[in-house]
């Protein structure tokens, strides 16, 4: 998450390393239940990057859905498709009520068949 964290400093320019963080773990709870999971996996700290910046960007609109100023109309939806696009892809489904996540597997060296 320490990554997670220059990099969302990076891109937002904000120096509050607290609110950073808790916009880091309010999206990275948010991708763990909605993929069902118990920890990130590498394919998954991006868009729990991009969720924190997303919620970093709507600070003061939060419950609006849209908004008219300066001539300007502007409407607020959920986190883009794309980003549940790739959670998607790495939910863990339900079986009978339990949720199985495999632990990763280091391969195994195989040495060659002597002939």
């Amino acid at each position: 998450m320490a990554d997670n964290l220059g990099k969302l400093k990076i891109l937002t320019g904000e120096s509050d390393d607290a609110l950073l963080s808790l916009l880091l773990s309010d999206a990275e709870e948010h991708v763990l239940a909605y993929t069902n999971r118990t920890h990130i996996i590498p394919q998954l700290e991006k868009p729990v990057r991009d969720l924190a910046l997303i919620a970093y960007n709507r600070r003061g609109t939060e419950g609006e859905t849209g908004r008219s100023e300066g001539g300007g109309s502007y409407s607020f939806d959920n986190a883009p498709k794309q980003i549940y696009d790739v959670l998607n892809l790495f939910r863990l489904v339900r079986v009978g009520g339990k949720v199985y996540e495999n632990e990763a597997k280091h391969a195994e060296t195989i040495s060659p068949a002597e002939p």
